[in-house]
């Protein structure tokens, strides 16, 4: 069968992200398909573009990428869906290949979307199983009966993790490429699935399963490479926390200098405890950037939300990384359970106390299925069981608004330009792009930083 895949986001705040994921469902499936990628962002100046890659390839079957739903931002908050419906119904005008649904996002809220788009099937979890929808509709199969897959309006939870390899097939003539070496010239890595932690408002237990699953070292270093001899010049791990597991994640960056991997890599990681030269042989094996999903500096906070670290950690953390020479920003996330005006200006005072970093600000916790922040406001009566929550719907703090929260985030961050106000809105978009433009790589926070 002629299997096109499409990735439609086109989200470039803070900058664009390369459509990995597609890279693993033709991993998948290729060995049996023909198989095309198609990036919307490579087409973004190009109306046409679509209508004419779509009848050029002619499909048997076209599968979307639904990552994003919205930008999860409290203060400006922006939904994609509209652009999803948009994009099926140009699909249908131009092919009539049964449209299938994937990605994380519409793994969330598999049912409503594909009411929404009017698609034929969907996949719930991990895109690899594509490969097994494929099998049973040449086979004449119901698809009905292969898990994860959702035929109509019919509901499906997600499945146990894909249970076979996973196999990344990155295509180095791949027609998408080249707009992300030229906007910023970065890569992307994954090196495990899965995500062991429990933070109340996180998806990524229910979509990749709580229990982590490595790929090999040398696997991920020769990928590593391969991308750096594409003409990539950073790569980005994309991990939940490249840290949730300290010997794997040592073990891969000792893979990536062994295997001669010569450019800067940066990732999330999360300040737990690690080994007293952790971040020391991560810096020698080309580490750049560390990027802490930090959230809150109160412990009641970090509490509520089911962090597996303190603030006592996050400063350890900060000053490992720092001392190692890496360029360091935390990630706050004001406005969830337990938060109150005490809470806050207690994360205020210690937030100071992060020298030499960049600070990311966000104020409200969107509420998504499948979560321990679904079942909390459900609870509460902030939602109603069977309520929409596809539109953005945001944690309301019982003793404090998150209008007064933001109100006191632009305070507190007026002449601190380290502190970052969300993900940086449109104006960092136009910076981020004319410093792109100018030959400089990699995320480019540290130059907030005084």
């Amino acid at each position: 069968m002629k299997v096109l895949l499409i990735s439609a986001n086109t989200l470039r705040e803070p900058y664009p992200v390369y459509p990995l994921g597609l890279d693993y469902v033709a991993g998948a499936i290729a060995g049996a398909h023909e198989v095309r990628c198609l990036d919307l962002n490579s087409l973004a100046d190009d109306q046409d573009g679509l209508p004419h890659a779509v009848r050029a390839f002619g499909p048997d079957v076209i599968a979307i990428s639904v990552r994003n739903i919205d930008n999860t931002d409290a203060l400006y908050p922006k939904g994609f869906m509209a652009h999803y419906r948009q994009l099926a119904q140009t699909l249908r005008r131009c092919s009539a290949a049964p449209i299938v649904l994937g990605g994380t996002g519409f793994t969330l809220f598999a049912q409503e979307i594909m009411r929404m788009l009017e698609a034929d099937y969907g996949i719930v979890g991990e895109g690899e199983r594509l490969a097994m929808l494929l099998q049973a509709l040449e086979q004449g199969k119901d698809p009905a009966g292969v898990p994860g897959v959702v035929v109509g309006q019919a509901s499906a939870p997600a499945p146990d993790p894909w249970p076979r390899a996973v196999v990344r097939r990155f295509d180095p003539n791949g027609a998408h490429l080249d707009f992300y070496l030229r906007h910023g010239g970065m890569l992307n890595l994954q090196t495990k699935r899965g995500c062991p932690f429990r933070c109340i408002y996180c998806s990524y237990p229910y979509i990749e399963g709580g229990r982590l699953r490595f790929a090999p070292p040398e696997q991920i270093a020769r990928t590593a490479v391969e991308l750096q001899q594409a003409g990539a010049r950073y790569l980005f791990i994309t991990d939940s926390a490249f840290n949730a597991d300290g010997a794997h994640s040592l073990a891969v960056a000792q893979a990536f200098k062994k295997q001669g991997l010569t450019i800067p890599w940066g990732g999330f990681f999360a300040p737990v405890p690690m080994p007293a030269n952790y971040f020391r042989i991560l810096a020698e094996c080309g580490l750049k950037h560390v990027e802490f999903g930090t959230e809150s500096l109160c412990d009641a906070v970090l509490t509520a939300y089911r962090k597996p670290f303190s603030r006592r950690h996050v400063f350890a953390a900060h000053q490992a990384a720092q001392a190692a020479g890496l360029h360091v920003a935390h990630y706050f996330l004001f406005g969830g359970p337990g938060e109150t005006a005490k809470t806050l200006a207690e994360s205020f005072y210690h937030m100071d106390g992060l020298e030499k970093a960049a600070l990311f600000l966000f104020c409200g916790m969107r509420i998504y299925p499948h979560t321990s922040l679904y079942e909390i406001t459900l609870q509460q009566g902030q939602i109603s069981a069977g309520q929409s929550i596809l539109e953005p719907v945001f944690y309301q703090p019982p003793s404090i608004s998150l209008t007064d929260i933001a109100r006191q985030v632009e305070a507190h961050a007026q002449g601190r330009e380290h502190w970052v106000r969300g993900a940086g809105g449109e104006q960092t978009i136009q910076i981020l792009t004319r410093m792109y433009q100018r030959g400089r790589t990699g995320p480019l926070w540290e130059y907030l930083i005084r």
